[in-house]
Order: C-alpha cells, then sequence, then structure tokens
C-alpha cells in the first residue's frame, strides 16, 4: 500500500441552524468556500486534485443531487476533479476522510479531498420527507427512534445523572469560550455568510459578511440555569437543549496526498491517519456506540487509551459522552484533560454530516498545540453504531 499523508484540514464556523450567521448561506456555498480555502491553504494547483469524497447526513433539497460534486465546480475546481457524496449518518464526514485516504493508499488516487456539510437550516434532522418502512418499523421501531430517546434511554440505563450532564454542558461552554477569545480555534477559516437585504425598490440584493467565530458558544452558562430546563423528550427526563448538541450549519475538508504526490508537489505533511474502525450497537441506545468503536481502533493500531495525547468525543448528548468516558476508564481520571480541550458539540455545534470532517480538522490542530502524537475522532452515529479514527501528528 501507498503512504497517504494529511498536508491540510480545515473549517467553517460552526453557526445556529435558523438562528445563526449561516441561515441564509446555502450548504453548497459553505461547501465550495472550505474546499477552496483548503486547497489554496496548502499550496494546491487544483489541477492535480483528483476526487472529492464528501459527508452528508440529509443529502436532499439544497445538499441533495451530489454536493460533492456540485460543490467543487462550485469551488472552480476544473471538470476533471470528479466527486461523491456518502451518508454514515453523524460520522458522514469521518466517513469522507477516511475513505479519501483510502483511495489515496490503494493507489486509486493522488491527491484527494475528504469533506463534510450540513446546513440544518434548509434540511432539517431526519430530512424533508422521512417514510419509514411500515411493516418493519413495526416490528423494529427503535431503528426509527428520536435521538433524544435514546440518549435518555442511555442516561436511565447507566445511571448517569442530571448534575453530571449538565456540569459537563457547562465546561464545554466555558472551554470554547476560552479558546475563542483567545484564538485557538487555528482550524477556522473565516467563511461568507450571506443574507438578502430589501433594497427600495422592493427587490432583494444578495450581500454578504464575514463569519470569524462559531456562535453557539453561551458565555455566561451556569448551573441554575441549566437546571431550569425541562427535557423535551421524555418527562421528568434530564436531557435538555443545554446538556444536548446544537444543530448547526458548516462545513470542513481535509486535503490528503501520497508520499510521492507530496513530494512531488511540494506538499507539507501534517499528519496521517493511523487506523479507522466502525461498530453496531442497539439502536434504542446508539449514543454507547464509541464505546465498541474506540476498543477496536485501538486493538487495530496496537495502542492504549494512555497513547491518545488528544480526545475528540463528540458530544451528540452529555448522558452519551459521559457513559462512553466511564466504560473506557476516562471519566474521573487524567485522561479527561485531554477530553474536547476546546469545548465539544453541547457549545460549538453538530452539524451531522460535518461533525467527522471538523473533528478530524480540530484534532490535528489540538495535536499540533499540544505538541502531541496521536489523537482520536469519535461519536456516536444514528441507527445504532459508533465511529473511531487515529490521526498521528507529522
Amino acid at each position: 500500500m501507498k503512504e497517504a499523508f494529511i498536508v491540510e484540514s480545515v473549517r467553517t464556523p460552526g453557526c445556529r441552524n435558523k438562528k445563526g450567521k449561516f441561515k441564509d448561506t446555502r450548504p453548497e456555498e459553505l461547501l465550495a468556500y472550505i474546499m477552496r480555502a483548503c486547497v489554496d491553504r496548502a499550496g494546491l494547483d487544483p489541477a492535480h486534485l483528483e476526487d472529492i469524497m464528501c459527508g452528508c447526513a440529509f443529502p436532499e433539497g439544497e445538499q441533495g443531487l451530489n454536493i460533492g460534486r456540485i460543490a467543487g465546480q462550485m469551488a472552480g475546481f476544473p471538470d476533471s476533479v470528479s466527486g461523491v457524496t456518502v451518508n454514515r449518518f453523524c460520522a458522514s464526514g469521518l466517513e469522507g476522510v477516511t475513505m479519501a485516504n483510502a483511495h489515496i493508499k490503494m493507489g486509486w488516487s493522488d491527491v484527494t479531498l475528504g469533506a463534510g456539510v450540513e446546513s440544518m437550516s434548509f434540511v432539517p434532522m431526519g430530512g424533508h420527507t422521512p417514510r419509514p418502512h411500515a411493516e418493519y418499523a413495526a416490528k423494529d421501531p427503535a431503528m426509527y427512534i428520536s435521538m433524544g430517546i435514546t440518549a435518555e434511554n442511555v442516561a436511565q440505563r447507566y445511571n448517569v445523572t442530571r448534575e453530571e450532564m449538565d456540569k459537563f454542558a457547562m465546561l464545554s461552554h466555558a472551554k470554547a469560550k476560552q479558546a475563542r477569545d483567545t484564538g485557538l480555534f487555528t482550524e477556522i477559516v473565516p467563511t461568507p455568510a450571506y443574507e438578502f437585504k430589501k433594497t427600495e425598490n422592493n427587490t432583494y440584493e444578495k450581500t454578504h459578511f464575514m463569519v470569524e467565530h462559531d456562535d453557539g458558544i453561551r458565555d455566561e452558562t451556569t448551573m441554575e440555569g441549566l437546571a431550569k430546563l425541562n427535557s423535551p423528550f421524555k418527562a421528568g427526563g434530564g436531557v435538555t437543549a443545554g446538556n444536548s448538541s446544537q444543530t448547526t450549519d458548516g462545513a470542513a475538508a481535509t486535503l490528503i496526498a501520497s508520499e510521492d504526490a507530496a513530494k512531488r508537489l511540494n506538499l507539507t505533511p501534517m499528519g496521517r491517519i493511523v487506523g479507522y474502525a466502525v461498530a453496531g450497537c442497539k439502536s434504542d441506545e446508539m449514543g454507547v456506540g464509541p464505546k465498541y468503536a474506540i476498543p477496536k481502533v485501538l486493538k487495530q493500531t496496537g495502542l492504549t487509551i494512555q497513547d491518545l495525547d488528544i480526545i475528540e468525543l463528540n458530544e451528540a448528548f452529555a448522558s452519551q459522552a459521559i457513559h462512553c468516558m466511564k466504560e473506557l476508564n476516562i471519566w474521573g481520571t487524567d485522561l479527561m484533560a485531554r477530553v474536547n480541550i476546546h469545548g465539544g458539540a453541547i457549545a460549538l455545534g453538530h452539524p451531522l454530516g460535518c461533525t467527522g470532517s471538523k473533528l478530524t480538522a480540530t484534532c490535528l490542530a489540538n495535536l499540533k498545540e499540544v505538541k502531541g502524537r496521536y489523537g482520536l475522532v469519535s461519536m456516536c452515529i444514528g441507527g445504532g453504531m459508533g465511529a473511531a479514527c487515529i490521526f498521528e501528528r507529522i
């Protein structure tokens, strides 16, 4: 197999769906901009780019057809640059990155982009027209269960308390605020957002402004404020909007090249993928997926949890993140200081199909910051799965 190197990895800010700064910015615009920025930052002539693997959890509406190809053309890439859209729900972006990496290692391509995008302002959770299979849904309704209910199931079955969840959420916002205020989100590329302003003659003009920061961070999050929120999923439940991930708009991209191409094109390696694993679990507690996927990828690579300098564990819900950390012997240990060091999805958002690609950029940036060697990206996945990928900083 060929050696594959990551030579650049970046993301847009994450903005709240329907209320945030990207609410009128189409997903193709976000994706095209960040892919072009990724290629330009690496110093690559787009003529040398061969293929795009783009993750998207709900590839319909404005992010339908084949957004991986469409956004590549919008980015100004040559016609020769092909594209595909892949869907593994919450791990779609990570799947895009690992597929792009696999194509390099197999010798099928020399330079690829792994990307992810989701505009939850334009395409809602579940898509526009979800249609479960009637007979199968009667047999296995958990396959179509609300993600919030699965989070409540995890909290109840594994004794994750409301206080634990709210403390975890408060810490996520605090870490994100500090990172934003001290300029530590070095993986973010300031990105144009679009809006439509009414003119004097009653027509609308499309204008743009730049977005530099994630806009979902709540600076003044307190335990008292979080305690006032009720669960929308279960009467008397503990999973609330305050200790769950935010639904978000965003895009991210990672450029990968073979060793030969990196040398020939004068590209500087920043990291590489050393292992990737997915695992299935019960659909009605899908949040536990990482506790199966992480040991699987550790065994695959011969590493231990202690070898990881950075752990990016997606905070789909505080309940599932806490349970997974307890099961993996992270919770309450010194390893906690390596988890989501600049906050997670509770503060920064979970733009579904973008998240895995977004966390790739974050993981690599944070590895550089702490001068670490190995970093992990992991998340639970709707339908009952987990994914985990280990990166090595070059």
